[in-house]
């Protein structure tokens, strides 16, 4: 009998590789094989797992002649080429459910550093400084979080900041429509009808957006404008959803009091004005949903859905 072959093209916990091998796949782990080889090899496989490192292209996908089905261990799926996908009758799933957790967690520890000035307090007082009077900062109990989008990240978010104290607000027509709208109504958050509305009430944003043509620069420098001088930006979702040389004028020029990017248009991180801009702006290398914990379950996860989806 002819075992099904997966390709595992990015690091994958031992969890969820032991799954395939469990269930009689025979599994090929190449960790950091190349676009040329991958295109080259692709037809070999009836399966592949990738995480963010991966770029499923359509001109690797044209030979992909034997591929069943994708899985993208985590939840953005914007390194994946899935009209194409969908054209070869190429199955594609991802974990959206694993990293809420995580990321969420890790949102939140970027608004304390930032209301408090924990980065700049670490830095400087490393620096031999004594910077206290500098240092000088605001609760977030009692404030405004404003929640651009509505998934499970946001969803997870919300809860605990408002078990923080806070008040949540969300806007989230690009989620999942009333559902998102009436979870959010359930928790406690309240509702606005447009980015512009929330924007200028809310002094912590946290956005939550996949990258669409619809979301991409959906914060311009024109809705920097509308934000509080004291309010702080937050994002752990996808690069292209801020315009950095807006937000880098608007940081330099106080229009906002700071903000935090855990993601960014090219990764790694090349942008010297942003790199540069070290005040009021935390820089992060993509890290939100790097917690054992989420590692393995978006492994298990993803292992356990590419066996069901190949066993029918």
């Amino acid at each position: 009998m002819i075992k099904l072959k997966i390709l595992i093209s990015d690091k994958l916990q031992d969890e969820g590789i032991k799954i395939f091998e469990d269930n009689g796949f025979d599994v090929v782990k190449n960790f950091t094989i190349t676009k040329e080889d991958l295109k080259e090899e692709i037809g070999l496989y009836d399966a592949i797992v990738v995480r963010s490192r991966t770029k499923l292209t359509a001109d690797i996908l044209e030979n992909a002649k034997n591929l069943k089905v994708i899985g993208r261990a985590g939840v953005g799926l914007d390194n994946i080429d899935r009209v194409k996908a969908s054209e070869l009758n190429i199955e594609v799933l991802n974990t959206p459910e694993a990293p809420a957790v995580s990321v969420a967690e890790f949102a939140l520890g970027l608004m304390l550093a930032l209301a408090r000035k924990i980065s700049y307090a670490d830095r400087t007082t490393h620096q031999s400084q004594w910077n206290k009077n500098e240092c000088l900062g605001y609760t977030l109990h009692g404030k405004k979080l404003g929640l651009i989008g509505f998934g499970n990240i946001a969803k997870h978010l919300a809860k605990i900041s408002i078990g923080m104290g806070m008040n949540v607000g969300v806007y989230s027509r690009f989620s999942k429509g009333q559902v998102a709208i009436d979870e959010a109504k359930k928790i406690g958050c309240s509702i606005y009808p447009s980015i512009e509305d929330l924007l200028k009430d809310a002094q912590v944003i946290s956005l939550h957006l996949p990258s669409s043509p619809q979301t991409v620069n959906i914060i311009t420098e024109d809705r920097l404008n509308l934000m509080r001088k004291d309010s702080i930006i937050i994002n752990t979702a996808r690069g292209n959803l801020i315009d950095e040389k807006a937000l880098v004028k608007a940081l330099k020029n106080k229009v906002i009091a700071g903000a935090a990017l855990d993601v960014y248009r090219e990764e790694p991180l090349k942008d010297q004005d942003l790199i540069k801009c070290e005040d009021n702006l935390i820089l992060t290398p993509h890290i939100a949903s790097q917690s054992i914990e989420n590692q393995t379950a978006a492994a298990t996860m993803i292992a356990e859905k590419i066996t069901n989806f190949l066993k029918k």
